[in-house]
């Protein structure tokens, strides 16, 4: 027990889903059913939590980015808004024009009514949750925003609080059972003889994923470096070293000590970088924003067959997710979690595609970390430039 404690949630997922296959193989129906009620009762307190986890975390990470930099908050805050918007429209973009030679002849088409195919558990609790997930984020920006505007401390620090109560469930329940949850799907989906194709498929989109964060990252630091006449290749070797170190934390926040030294050798401004990154590091999330997108339209077509999103839901759903990125919370697999209530009300997932959403997205977040990470630093040279320029106009 004490070696599984010391695991990374990576390495507990990946176990986890090849328990699952095994599982599923040669446990009996009676056997895997005990699995699938506590999936299904995990799932169900899952659809109870998201508005939680999303008024949590926005409300104190809007509150405390609105109290410290005026103006250049405005402009940081749009831009990483801006960032995070293309990232999941070229994510999207490309996912339409690659993703059906990928899932060429692939489908999961079957699992439409998963209960014709899918054991039941033994029983069900229905957690409703208290407000929608739109509910939740209209609430989090009225009062994140309230809350700044007014200079309201003691609710300020009623709502860090509750934010706290939020992320303890989250490192203390949710993301421990995650992979029971993954494990109980997965036997589940083994009975129906389609997990072996949903591996081969998220290979594929795993790698599509990757190209993707790449060329998001080239275009960010091309901007970043012509808009201070920098070679952005050589911004980039100095940001290797957080890359790195986001890999291996899976979090932007436990990295923001080696992305702002980073930032700083790429001659950013000390004061611009020591107020961007922080803030981007809760804001800017373009890597986890084309996982999202990418696995979402991947998932879509596997479980419709042949068919994507209309486009748009899929505006909506980005629009949206560039919201719900905000103050996403810092730990592994804290990105998806937050989106799931997304996942569910624009686009109409069910149990077993959030079950994948999670499976894919967690077996690329270090990938992805190190990509919101990369852009942080690329996207503060940016906010250096556009200060110089206000301080030159203001000595005018």
């Amino acid at each position: 027990m004490s070696f599984y404690k010391k695991l990374p949630l990576l390495a507990k997922l990946v176990l986890a889903l090849t328990l699952g296959i095994v599982l599923g193989k040669v446990l009996p129906e009676s056997a895997i059913k005990v699995l699938v009620t506590f999936s299904g009762v995990f799932s169900s307190f899952l659809k109870f939590a998201i508005p939680l986890i999303i008024v949590g975390f926005i409300v104190p990470g809007i509150s405390q980015v609105s109290a410290n930099a005026g103006k250049l908050l405005g402009v940081s805050t749009l831009i990483a808004y801006i960032s995070t918007l293309i990232a999941g429209a070229f994510a999207y973009i490309v996912a339409r024009n690659f993703l059906p030679n990928i899932l060429q002849g692939s489908s999961l088409q079957a699992l439409s009514n998963p209960e014709d195919l899918l054991l039941q558990g033994y029983l069900t609790i229905e957690m409703d949750p208290i407000f929608s997930v739109t509910t939740a984020l209209i609430l989090s920006f009225v009062v994140g925003i309230g809350i700044s505007a007014l200079k309201l401390e003691s609710m300020k620090r009623a709502f860090d609080d509750f934010g706290q109560i939020v992320e303890l469930m989250l490192n203390k329940v949710i993301i421990p059972l995650l992979p029971i949850y993954i494990l109980g799907v997965f036997s589940n989906i083994t009975v129906s003889g389609e997990v072996f194709k949903i591996l081969q498929i998220f290979l594929l989109v795993f790698v599509l994923i990757l190209v993707l964060h790449f060329l998001i990252i080239v275009f960010q630091y091309l901007v970043g470096g012509a808009l201070n006449g920098r070679n952005p290749f050589k911004m980039l070797v100095k940001i290797l070293p957080a890359y790195a170190t986001a890999i291996g934390t899976q979090s932007s926040a436990a990295t923001i000590p080696v992305t702002l030294d980073c930032t700083k050798k790429m001659d950013v401004d000390p004061n611009v970088a020591n107020f961007t990154v922080p803030l981007f590091a809760t804001i800017h999330l373009s890597g986890s924003t084309i996982t999202l997108t990418t696995c979402a339209t991947a998932v879509y077509w596997l479980q419709h067959g042949a068919t994507f999103p209309t486009t748009a839901s899929m505006i909506q759903f980005i629009i949206m997710l560039g919201v719900t990125m905000v103050a996403a919370p810092g730990v592994p697999g804290g990105a998806v979690m937050a989106a799931l209530g997304l996942l569910q009300s624009v686009l109409g997932f069910n149990e077993i595609m959030l079950s994948l959403m999670i499976a894919l997205y967690i077996a690329q977040d270090s990938f992805g970390t190190a990509c919101n990470i990369t852009g942080d630093a690329a996207l503060s040279s940016v906010v250096d430039k556009i200060n110089q320029w206000m301080t030159k106009s203001k000595k005018a």
